[in-house]
């Protein structure tokens, strides 16, 4: 483990994963992620694992979790692609292409492939960070084990410090009708622990 990423150790396994989602945390210092897309799979010896549904939401829970872990070097997609949607072959666009001005995956065959919460330089730090390893379909627990342990002894952590996508605006005075803490504009709040997305009120003081 590179100096830069043990220093940030303790602090990104108490907080780590900052995005909540439907998935299961195994080992932090792990080298793999794993996106099981439409598949439910038990998964073992990776740093996290869970499937994906959506091609925008979705994805950028996958590049917020993974960037602020610099241990994890590979993302195995494996499991059935979700219909329509089709994060996988959308994660392996964002990784290629990227995105343009509009904030759309470039090359990305999903129905509403665009990215609206993480800011381009999240989006390079994914790409340097990562190899995608696509085994889309694959639903053999046994080999995406097998898969994983191979991966897990391939790399070196990424060095740099942990990538903090999420960042709670401190200093807003504002009351929100749930509980929002980041402010996006025009009235709108989110609340980074579960990425809702609502009306704001503000107060005059």
């Amino acid at each position: 483990m590179t100096e830069e990423c043990s220093s940030q150790r303790k602090c990104f396994e108490e907080s780590w994963p900052p995005v909540r989602g439907e998935y299961v945390v195994g080992d932090p210092n792990a080298r793999v992620a794993v996106v099981t897309l439409a598949s439910q799979l038990h998964v073992r010896g990776s740093a996290i694992s869970g499937p994906c549904k959506t091609e925008n939401l979705g994805v950028e829970k996958i590049v917020a979790n993974v960037v602020s872990n610099c241990n994890i070097r590979f993302i195995l997609l494996c499991g059935a692609e979700s219909k329509g949607h089709l994060p996988g072959n959308t994660l392996l666009a964002l990784h290629r292409n990227g995105i343009d001005e509009q904030g759309r995956i470039v090359g990305s065959k999903g129905a509403i492939p665009f990215i609206q919460n993480l800011a381009p330089d999240a989006i390079l730090r994914f790409q340097e960070q990562v190899q995608l390893i696509d085994f889309i379909g694959l639903e053999d627990e046994a080999k995406i084990a097998e898969l994983v342990e191979i991966y897990n002894s391939r790399a070196e952590p990424y060095p740099r410090e942990p990538f903090q996508v999420v960042k709670k605006k401190s200093t807003a005075k504002v009351i929100s009708a749930g509980e929002g803490d980041l402010l996006l504009g025009s009235g709108v709040v989110m609340n980074t622990a579960t990425w809702l997305v609502q009306a704001e009120v503000v107060v005059e003081c």
